[in-house]
């Protein structure tokens, strides 16, 4: 093939502060590269996601996103689909207002408002499904992996395996400062996996900066991710768990929180949802953050 120049983006999410939140690599002009080439340059930029910018294929959205861990293609990545609209914004290739955003999972409704230097983007996502509560004995291993005592966990919070493109366990906890502790076994956590049927494991702590607010922590080790810094999918999911066990409250049927995490990591960033319902059942979530440019450099392949 000939040559070819791109740019390449390296943007920290869910935060205005640099080298806090979830780092996102973004590539624009993605149409130039073979799937092989982003999967290659995935690997190179290393961050656990990147999001490659392809133009429409179709009639029912704007932009075609494409995500890439350093080892595979997945669905959909919440982190990344705001780090291409702040790198679009930044390019001078995008604007405030409304758009679709095709991804493998399906299309998403996307606002973008602000500017270039300080954005906000929110992403409509489906509301996750939610398996019934973990067993009695499952959870007895999961805890011990976990370093976790019973009387540390939120009585008021289930543990529930909610699944969408990507698999989560909801695990409530009482304190901050127990959900700070935490040393989880790895590999542990790895063989525990297939039986639970979850990828990713998200303890969080209700009201731990005042009502309305979490503080969470996001384990995946199946997924090469040993602690995910901020997780927008996540939180989303959370917040459908939230309401649907009566743990928020709601205003004209929606409900409202801002996720703090990553403080354990030294890269704290902050997620805020909205639930939308009808008839007290969620049908609708809005995930937005804010995101700042690290760098951008161009990448010139043979």
């Amino acid at each position: 093939m000939p040559k070819r120049t791109i740019k390449v983006f390296q943007i920290d999410v869910f935060t205005q502060a640099l080298f806090a939140g979830n780092p996102a690599g973004v590539v624009l002009g993605a149409e130039a590269l073979t799937e092989a080439e982003m999967q290659s340059l995935a690997r190179e930029l290393n961050n656990s996601d990147s999001a490659f910018v392809l133009p429409a294929d179709g009639p029912d959205h704007d932009l075609h996103l494409r995500f890439f861990t350093p080892t595979r293609e997945v669905a959909f990545v919440g982190h990344a689909s705001v780090a291409a609209h702040v790198a679009r914004l930044a390019a001078g290739l995008g604007k405030a207002g409304r758009l679709r955003q095709k991804s493998r999972s399906g299309v998403y409704d996307v606002e973008i408002a602000g500017t270039a230097a300080v954005p906000l983007v929110t992403v409509a996502i489906p509301v996750p499904h939610f398996n019934p509560p973990i067993d009695a004995g499952m959870r007895s291993r999961l805890l011990d992996v976990l370093g976790i005592d019973t009387g540390a966990l939120d009585p008021k919070c289930p543990l529930v395996v909610t699944r969408r493109t990507s698999t989560r366990l909801m695990i409530g906890l009482r304190s901050a400062a127990a959900l700070a502790a935490i040393q989880p076994n790895f590999d542990e956590l790895k063989r525990l996996t297939p039986h639970i049927g979850a990828d990713g494991y998200f303890l969080f702590v209700r009201d731990a900066h005042g009502p309305g607010t979490t503080e969470s922590r996001l384990f995946s080790p199946v997924l090469g991710i040993p602690e995910d810094p901020v997780s927008g999918n996540a939180h989303g999911m959370l917040g459908a768990y939230l309401v649907a066990n009566g743990l928020l409250p709601l205003k004209d049927g929606r409900a409202r929180f801002r996720g703090h995490q990553g403080r354990a990591m030294s890269r704290p960033g902050e997620v805020e949802v909205e639930v939308q319902t009808e008839g007290g059942v969620p049908v609708r979530i809005l995930m937005s953050g804010t995101a700042r440019v690290v760098f951008t450099t161009d990448v010139t392949l043979d």
